[in-house]
């Protein structure tokens, strides 16, 4: 299967955003200043809550990174494929 090249930068970029939105995500999750990821203060002991969205961050990181993948390979293969042969 081959990709176009709008769709391959498509994804490419949404890997890419994927990974700066999660791991930022993460970053706040860590931190919590609301109280809910954690039943104390130095982060000993992490709630349901904590464990539930660390879950699904990295689950996207994860598929973010797979589709980013793609979309590179994607790019690579086209400007393979488009280049000029002697």
């Amino acid at each position: 299967m081959k990709l176009s090249r709008p769709v391959s930068w498509f994804l490419a970029a949404f890997g890419v955003w994927s990974l700066i939105i999660w791991t930022t995500f993460i970053k706040n999750l860590w931190k919590d200043s609301g109280g809910q990821a954690f039943l104390d203060g130095d982060h000993s002991r992490p709630t349901a809550f904590f464990w539930v969205h660390l879950a699904l961050a990295v689950t996207s990181l994860v598929l973010g990174a797979a589709v980013g993948t793609v979309g590179v390979r994607g790019l690579r293969a086209a400007s393979r494929s488009s280049a000029p042969t002697a």
